[in-house]
């Protein structure tokens, strides 16, 4: 083990120094830590510096943090905090940067990116690899190489030509003129005295290179002005016709700061509009139930088996906008709720050879359930869905569209980004809406775009814009601001008693104490101060807790929906008929009335109020469907608040009388008829030459069109024919509903392995702490060398005589051993009972009494005293 006063030399050594805490938060952070757990520290180490778990920690870094990791990759290696401090802060300082540095120090050692005191602070190499200057990949400080990197490839006599010609004494060796060269070019006045003297337009250039990029164009026979620079070092060649600002002279220029603009502390997200909480959430709740209607009418549409799936899946071009046409929505809002009800498993695919999208059994039990409940699980099931419906439309990597319900919809960042959208959102005082560039201000802040390719496709930004309308359409959100029943689902708590007392007043600047407050910056800490190793709370500075587990997050939705119940219209069991056959619904309808008047009657218009049309046909399918017309006058009369007026009474007889007049059957098909004056229109009528009928007799007509045709085309010559038995029973035709089998819903695509519960990080430590004292606890020598990481190996007689040897003498012992997976491990033990060919022993490692197969131990070897 290392002595805690003696500095770190690795990574290593640095995370064994750490106490389990810290460690708990460096696997909480890099969950890809721990996926397999690591033997023991060093392999750890080793883990936490590889190229791809590094990309994935930075990328997690917000601005400040990054930018502090961009200054220690330019800095010395190793740097000081003072160094550090001199590059974010500039020579003039700034108290702000000042304050929020440790803290993103912190969170750098916390990740194990960076490790080391504070007089000898070390980037991971491999992080400073990646965000180190160098001409195929610039660093985002706009810094260039040092003069030692610069001038690596220069001949002594050149390099000594420029220490003379920047007023410096000749050197020996080319190694002490770089030198020179480098305190000349950081030394503050000496620069401003040789930069005092340079040209006009020599000047101009290093203003124009200063901020980066630091690389230029010269002709072969450059101007005098850059002349002036090249033979004093202040440009450098790196290859024919290309010069470099050294980064000394950049940070001259710049005093001393790394980044243009350090951003310490997070943007503010701005209040965009106030409205009072109670319209907020009404409107919400409006919005709601909308919702819920949307989802059962395009299932209902679907409910004799909606759209073919294509062969690569999804949705086609045509049957979406058939789809959108259906629900009269823009075929981008039509494609978001296609994609929420495949979310919350109430559609799927059927399956059969003729495959076709179908409601699922679930979509039953989900119209059962109470309205609130309904909406918790749509909304529970788009707030972690990975699936993203704003990106049908578009194209994949390889060019090839995407298309609603189709493959390659998935995005992983998805449920974090509306998590932490609606986050931000709850941070407002209650009934405040946010202005939308703010929020993704913010959240650029806390995900920064790293490369130009990530600049291009802002991902993170078209989600947080998508989650903003979204949340509207589902009615998580009201006006723009979240409601209480949204702020559930988050699973917030509810607005402090000062937030909500300012919102009540709702004043046009309400929201602005808030958002100014979650901006704030933590308390000043001196740089000689030592820095904290790990945060148990997340700073001003950092996102908020991530989402909820599963458990978690189905109590929420749940706490969401009883909240939302009471904002919810109660269901009415009557309609208003009018003279113009017409029915007025002034809100929802209970199932059975809503189900029945929908075959009775077709949609005219949706709203706060539906109105329903009687016609002739509406009035027709009731009949296929089995209903008489007393029965029909007998439901109107009972669910009308209304009397039935007269046109609708003598439509609904007229329809009767006539329904079931001619009959159809299978000859191929046929017409009868028992009134032939009947059948001698039909015969005589042009618009029947296509159903190629011809007499059988003078009250039957025949033809080789199938019945369901030749049904069809009599009633669009405005005839009511009826189907019939082979019995000549009258058939009755009622919807048949399709539905898949049972199907479960989509599982998200995780972004990376899941973060770690507390019993897996507790059991994690303790086995990588385990592995790591039998990798480091002191041995005695056997005569063989043992090299790091090998297991001991000794014959089985020796294994046996020294296992009995350490029952009886009470000492503990190092052993090898090799377990039923064939994965071999170290192991201290201190051994207990040695019989039947199986040791007891007290295992250090694993803190508990075990018992081992002495087979299985390669071999064992005694301890050396400390």
């Amino acid at each position: 083990m290392s002595n805690p006063a003696t500095p770190p030399r690795s990574l290593a050594e640095a995370l064994r120094a750490r106490d389990d805490a810290s460690l708990a938060v460096l696997l909480r952070a890099r969950p890809d830590l721990i996926t397999p757990v690591p033997t023991d520290l060093t392999q750890l180490a080793t883990r936490a510096g590889t190229r791809a778990s590094v990309l994935r920690a930075l990328e997690r870094l917000d601005r400040f943090a990054l930018q502090t990791a961009e200054a220690l990759a330019v800095a010395g290696d190793p740097a000081s905090y003072q160094e550090l401090l001199g590059l974010m802060a500039g020579d003039g300082g700034d108290p702000v940067v000042a304050g929020e540095l440790p803290r993103a120090v912190a969170a750098l050692r916390d990740q194990a990116l960076v490790w080391g005191d504070d007089d000898r602070l070390r980037l991971v190499r491999t992080a400073r690899e990646v965000l180190a200057p160098s001409p195929q990949h610039p660093s985002p400080t706009g810094l260039g190489p040092t003069v030692r990197e610069a001038t690596s490839g220069m001949s002594p006599g050149r390099i000594q030509e420029l220490v003379a010609a920047a007023g410096l004494p000749s050197t020996h060796d080319p190694v002490s003129a770089v030198d020179a060269l480098t305190k000349l070019f950081g030394h503050r006045k000496k620069m401003a005295k040789l930069l005092a003297a340079a040209p006009a337009e020599s000047r101009e250039v290093l203003s124009r290179l200063v901020w980066g990029p630091p690389y230029g164009q010269i002709t072969p026979e450059p101007a005098a002005h850059l002349r002036w620079l090249l033979d004093r070092g202040l440009l450098l060649p790196t290859a024919p016709g290309t010069v470099v600002l050294p980064r000394e002279v950049a940070l001259h220029l710049r005093e001393g700061r790394a980044h243009r603009e350090p951003e310490p502390v997070p943007p503010a997200v701005e209040p965009g509009a106030v409205h009072r909480p109670q319209v907020v959430d009404a409107t919400a709740a409006g919005q709601a139930y909308t919702a819920l209607a949307t989802v059962e009418e395009l299932l209902k549409d679907w409910d004799e088996g909606g759209p073919a799936v294509l062969r690569a899946g999804g949705l086609s071009v045509r049957d979406l906008k058939r789809t959108a046409v259906a629900l009269d929505l823009p075929e981008p809002i039509a494609a978001f709720w296609v994609e929420l009800a495949y979310a919350a498993g109430l559609l799927a695919s059927d399956g059969e050879a003729d495959e076709r999208y179908a409601a699922t059994p679930a979509y039953d039990e989900w119209l059962d359930r109470p309205s609130a409940e309904r909406w918790a699980q749509l909304a529970e099931a788009w707030l972690t869905a990975t699936r993203t419906s704003g990106l049908v439309g578009g194209r994949d990597a390889k060019d090839r569209a995407l298309s609603a319900l189709g493959p390659g919809l998935d995005r992983s960042a998805a449920p974090e980004v509306r998590h932490r959208v609606l986050t931000l959102l709850a941070a407002l005082p209650e009934g405040t809406a946010p202005a939308a560039d703010s929020v993704l201000a913010r959240l650029r802040w806390e995900r920064p775009l790293r490369g130009p390719q990530q600049r291009d496709d802002d991902l993170r930004g078209r989600l947080a814009r998508w989650t903003l309308s979204e949340a509207e359409l589902l009615g998580v959100t009201g006006r723009g601001a979240l409601s209480a029943h949204g702020r559930a689902l988050l699973g917030a708590p509810a607005a402090p008693a000062a937030t909500a007392a300012a919102s009540a007043g709702s004043g046009p600047g309400s929201g602005s104490g808030s958002a100014a407050k979650a901006a704030s910056s933590t308390q000043p800490t001196g740089p000689g101060d030592k820095l904290p190793v790990h945060h148990h709370h997340p700073a001003p500075g950092f996102p908020a807790p991530a989402p909820l587990s599963t458990p978690e997050q189905a109590v929420a939705a749940a706490t969401a929906g009883r909240l939302l119940a009471p904002l919810l219209p109660e269901p009415l069991d009557h309609v208003l008929l009018q003279a113009d056959l017409t029915a007025v619904a002034p809100g929802p309808l209970r199932r059975p009335l809503a189900d029945a008047l929908g075959v009775l009657a077709d949609v005219e218009s949706k709203g706060g109020a539906t109105v329903y049309r009687f016609t002739p046909a509406s009035v027709r399918r009731a009949l296929d469907a089995g209903r008489t017309a007393s029965d029909l006058h007998a439901f109107l009369a009972e669910h009308s608040r209304t009397p039935i007026p007269q046109p609708l009474a003598y439509l609904i007889d007229d329809v009767a009388r006539r329904h079931g007049h001619l009959r159809v059957g299978a000859a191929s098909a046929y017409v009868r008829c028992d009134d032939d004056t009947v059948l001698n229109e039909i015969m005589a009528d042009k618009r029947a030459s296509g159903l190629l009928l011809r007499r059988l007799a003078p009250t039957v007509l025949a033809t080789q069109a199938d019945p369901a045709a030749l049904l069809e085309g009599l009633r669009a010559m405005g005839y009511a024919p009826a189907a019939e038995s082979a019995e000549g029973d009258v058939l009755i035709t009622r919807a048949h509903a399709h539905r898949t089998p049972p199907r479960t819903a989509p599982e998200p695509v995780p972004d990376g392995p899941p973060p770690p519960d507390s019993t897996l990080l507790a059991a994690a430590i303790r086995a990588i702490r385990a592995g790591d004292l039998a990798a480091t606890t002191p041995r005695k020598s056997t005569g063989a060398a043992v090299r790091g990481g090998e297991l001991p190996r000794t014959t089985p007689a020796e294994t046996l005589a020294t296992m009995q040897a350490a029952v009886l003498t009470g000492d503990t012992v190092w052993i090898g051993y090799v377990n039923a997976e064939g994965t071999a491990t170290q192991r201290v033990i201190a051994p207990v009972r040695v019989e039947g060919g199986f040791v007891t022993a007290y295992d250090h490692t694993a803190d508990e009494v075990r018992t081992y197969p002495l087979h299985r131990v390669t071999g064992v070897a005694e301890l050396a005293e400390e």
